[in-house]
């Protein structure tokens, strides 16, 4: 009886502590959270915007009229990317960026390359979404 008792006890001190311990989850304030989702969509708009920028040079353009690609569906396809697609196609596109960088008038071969890798991947998203 004693021991049915001691059992008894132990899972009546279980079953009115669990709600405690459910209460005690931590959960983030509104302001915590609106800076996590703004930190995210400006990620996303720098993103957009490097991606863009290159989109928009010169060099692009030609690499991309040589290989028959259409610059507006491409522009176009930028803006339905997916925050994950972004994320890739802005860090080749920020190595494009460095490539052309500092007044260079000619495209080499390997920018070149990293133009049309950069062009296929963005009609290839789309075309999979």
């Amino acid at each position: 009886m004693r021991r049915s008792f001691s059992v008894l006890s132990i899972v009546l001190s279980v079953l009115i502590a669990a709600p405690h311990v459910q209460a005690q989850t931590h959960t983030a304030n509104q302001a915590a959270l609106d800076a996590v989702v703004q930190q995210h969509v400006s990620s996303v708009d720098a993103d957009r915007a490097a991606i863009q920028r290159v989109l928009e040079t010169s060099e692009v353009k030609a690499v991309a009229a040589r290989a028959g690609i259409d610059m507006r569906t491409v522009a176009s396809a930028v803006s339905t990317m997916s925050a994950s697609d972004l994320a890739v196609v802005a860090a080749q596109a920020q190595q494009v960026d460095r490539a052309l960088a500092g007044g260079a008038s000619t495209v080499v071969i390997s920018t070149t390359t990293i133009i049309i890798a950069l062009l296929v991947i963005i009609l290839l998203v789309i075309a999979i979404d």
